[in-house]
């Protein structure tokens, strides 16, 4: 077993703008470790959200190599891609993405049944990480009873839910006020470091990033140590 939950190989990814190439990513290197919890700063536009769906198997990068949790995805076909990010990847976004029909407690079960989890244990393991983030007593709640934080508290318990190997967050508080966004930060750390999986978070807070095992920078096109 690799002692990295992900790394980024040579990875590049240039678009196309107003006719001209841009490049966004640039042979750019990163090595996650299993447990460790990595922010990635940098301006807007720098290309963090770009570099998180190539690392979350959501796009494919022009040139270069994606390894999660040891297995090269550079020419895995759109199946074991699906599969992967099903069972080894965890996503946490700006906003929650909660499936607003659904109560608390079944949109942390959703994810472990698409993977083929039975209800039963879904149930039992979304139970058990509600309480891991205080929400136990909101598990029959639909997302409209609940606060921005409550939900992203939520959003964070469904990432995990399927045990993956890497979590990847992007502006994970950047919608909450300063004091919830702190305490929401404060129950992402303490599961991620619970479970023992790798995080990287993408974020413009450096109070936020301080709290973090190291923070990387991505700088013309490069990720290079802050």
């Amino acid at each position: 077993m690799s002692d990295f939950a992900l790394e980024l190989k040579g990875v590049t990814r240039t678009f196309e703008q107003g006719g001209r190439q841009l490049s966004v990513l640039r042979e750019a290197e990163l090595a996650l470790s299993r447990g460790e919890i990595i922010a990635l700063v940098g301006p807007s536009g720098a290309g963090k959200s770009t570099l998180l769906h190539i690392a979350g198997l959501l796009e494919r990068p022009d040139a270069g190599d994606v390894v999660v949790a040891g297995e090269s995805c550079a020419n895995l076909p759109e199946a074991d891609r699906t599969r992967l990010r099903r069972g080894s990847l965890g996503f946490v976004y700006q906003f929650h993405h909660l499936l607003p029909e659904f109560s608390a407690l079944e949109n942390v079960m959703l994810p472990q049944m698409i993977a083929g989890v039975g209800k039963s244990t879904a149930r039992e393991r979304a139970g058990e990480l509600l309480e891991m983030v205080g929400l136990s007593d909101r598990s029959t709640h639909r997302p409209g009873q609940l606060s921005g934080g409550e939900q992203q508290r939520i959003a964070i318990a469904r990432s995990v839910a399927n045990a993956p190997a890497v979590l990847l967050a992007d502006e994970p508080t950047g919608n909450l006020d300063p004091e919830t966004a702190g305490a929401v930060f404060g129950q992402m750390l303490n599961l991620v470091r619970g479970a023992g999986l790798g995080a990287l978070v993408a974020t413009h807070n450096l109070e936020l990033a301080s709290k973090m095992d190291r923070t990387l920078q991505l700088r013309d096109g490069k990720v290079k140590t802050a």
